[in-house]
């Protein structure tokens, strides 16, 4: 009994350090920038400037069947399957966009690096694409993020846009800011794209 209480304290005090050490490790992690324009009540408006990203499509229905099937083809990306076999720098967020016709999943590229001078990809999955500067109401919330957390963080972004006459066009989109195996300072965001004559 007593080896086993030790041992317990033992994985305990190991996972706590791990924690530790993950949370200070995405803390140093590039994040993809952006300028809050206006902070509201439940959302904030942000401009994003231009970013090159390297994005897969899929068929996927789900955030869940999408974040199986996309992200091992885009770490594989970054983790040295392209050209030269260079390994990029893993960001934050990634993007994923689920709706009924065609579904994405998005790395944002380090700010170094461009279309010009990122490696080829070697799957013909992974397209390396810039996305335009734009204008963005977004949400945040935390934890591990269900479908249903998602959706009902859409519906409320999506009522407090209408609540303030502010227009929106494209479809939402997730963002997730942590790995899989942190526990805690989790951070999730849904964003959508507006007009610029929001005010």
């Amino acid at each position: 009994m007593k080896i086993f209480i030790i041992t317990t304290g033992i994985i305990i005090v190991l996972l706590l350090l791990f924690q530790v050490y993950t949370t200070l490790s995405i803390n140093s992690t590039q994040t993809q920038p952006y300028k809050v324009i206006r902070v509201e009540k439940n959302f904030e408006i942000r401009f994003y400037p231009a970013a090159t990203m390297a994005t897969i499509t899929s068929s996927a229905k789900s955030y869940k069947e999408l974040g199986n099937s996309g992200f091992s083809k885009l770490a594989g990306y970054i983790f040295g399957g392209n050209s030269t076999q260079q390994k990029i720098a893993m960001t934050a967020p990634v993007y994923m966009d689920v709706n009924d016709t065609i579904s994405s999943m998005s790395f944002v590229m380090p700010s170094e690096y461009n279309k010009d001078n990122l490696p080829k990809p070697n799957s013909s999955e992974v397209k390396i694409v810039t996305t335009a500067d734009e204008y963005v109401a977004a949400i945040t919330f935390g934890g591990f993020a269900s479908t249903q957390d998602i959706n009902e963080n859409i519906e409320k972004l999506e009522n407090a846009l209408k609540a303030n006459s502010i227009s929106y066009y494209g479809h939402f989109r997730y963002l997730g800011y942590n790995p899989p195996y942190q526990l805690f300072g989790r951070k999730n965001e849904i964003i959508v794209s507006i007009n610029k004559d929001f005010n």
